[in-house]
């Protein structure tokens, strides 16, 4: 349901690695571990400033880091899909009904926010109307029982919205949060 969490972890493991991988060579080489490496010569050669280019090499690759990061933090919240219309029903003679998929969703989590231990709820729809499938996350009291509450969303919430849509199946992805009672309470 999180479509960034694996490139997250792909590149939060590979900038661990090649991090660990600078320390390392870091370390060896002030302990004189790496033969190749002299330990009493200067990091650059001469102390005649670089050339201007250099400069601005470096200034660009920190703005381009920079922006490729703001970017990663601006994917990282989660965010819902676009609400899409459903044209329901009929041709243009006897009219049609545009349903979006956001105004069917929002009575299912209407109905999860009223269950017992449940602080609050989202739900969307995606897919075609023929073929709905639907996404939940739910934040509950941390003494939630996680069955009893699972068991009450297939069987009601799921239950009346495959009636009100005409479905027979409709693939349910359920998140389930624990609410932090310690922050409730400060």
């Amino acid at each position: 349901m999180n479509r960034p969490a694996a490139v997250n972890r792909t590149l939060l493991g590979l900038g661990g690695l090649a991090l660990l991988a600078a320390g390392g060579y870091a370390i060896a080489a002030h302990y004189n571990r790496l033969s190749w490496v002299d330990p009493d010569a200067p990091l650059v050669p001469g102390t005649a400033a670089p050339p201007t280019w250099v400069f601005l090499a470096a200034i660009a690759g920190a703005a381009l880091l920079a922006l490729l990061c703001l970017r990663w933090l601006v994917a990282q919240p989660f965010r819902m899909p676009k609400s899409v219309g459903w044209q329901v029903g009929g041709d243009d003679r006897t009219g049609r009904t545009v349903l979006r998929s956001g105004t069917a969703a929002a009575p299912v989590a209407a109905d999860i926010e009223g269950y017992p231990d449940v602080r609050n709820a989202a739900a969307w729809l995606s897919g075609d109307p023929d073929t709905p499938q639907l996404h939940l996350l739910v934040t509950a009291a941390p003494a939630a029982d996680v069955a009893e509450l699972r068991r009450r969303i297939l069987g009601h919430a799921v239950t009346r919205l495959r009636a009100a849509l005409e479905v027979e199946i409709i693939p349910v992805t359920l998140e389930l949060r624990f609410a932090d009672e310690r922050r409730a309470l400060q």
